[in-house]
């Protein structure tokens, strides 16, 4: 059972540290926090340029209370530095923590006096995921594989038996001059001996007709 609550709390943890290094967070102006810049609203604009904001992730905004504020308006207030159709409610109590909680456009800005016109406002573009806004994929470079060879099947060609020789032919010596220069032939038969001989023949031609 211990053993059990062991992994179970390591698990735990382990996911909790993945959710934690999941998230970003992005201190406005870094070391100058949320206040009137010397380059006013560009300040911020070149302080946002290059980093990544995705959903999740925290935007935190240091200021000294009562001297500054925080208020997420839409674009057109933005623009016009107005508090009209604000989204959420003005923050007066430094330091701020937004958590990012949708994509697209976010405009924040201070309500303080003229702290708005003098560019203590920022605008900052929020990504579904952590990669860069409105980057697409890379190729992909797996090679195409082209289909393999194709090998002809071998084609039987039937074997050409010669043809059989006609019943009663005269069949040639295997060996050409095999009897030699001098041989004598041997002495004729009677006409007995040869009527055997060719019934002897012709049967054994008929047999080879009925095995070939």
């Amino acid at each position: 059972m211990a053993r059990f609550i062991g992994v179970a709390f390591g698990f735990v943890v382990v996911v909790l540290l993945q959710c934690a290094a999941a998230q970003t967070v992005h201190v406005v102006g870094d070391n100058s926090g949320w206040t009137i810049l010397q380059g006013g609203a560009q300040a911020y604009t070149e302080w946002a340029n290059g980093k990544n904001f995705a959903v999740g992730d925290i935007l935190t905004f240091n200021f000294e209370t009562n001297k500054h504020d925080v208020l997420r308006v839409q674009k057109t207030s933005f623009d016009a530095c107005s508090t009209s159709n604000p989204i959420g409610d003005v923050i007066t109590t430094g330091p701020v923590n937004f958590t990012l909680d949708s994509a697209g456009d976010h405009y924040y800005i201070c309500t303080f006096s003229q702290h708005c016109q003098l560019g203590q406002k920022l605008a900052i573009t929020v990504s579904s995921s952590g990669g860069t806004p409105g980057a697409s994929p890379p190729p992909s470079t797996t090679p195409r594989l082209s289909p393999p060879p194709t090998t002809p099947s071998p084609t039987n060609t039937p074997a050409i038996c010669p043809p059989d020789a006609p019943a009663g032919a005269p069949t040639s010596p295997s060996t050409p001059g095999a009897l030699g220069p001098n041989a004598r032939p041997p002495p004729p038969g009677s006409s007995s001996s040869k009527l055997l001989a060719g019934i002897s023949v012709s049967t054994l031609a008929v047999i080879m007709c009925f095995l070939f």
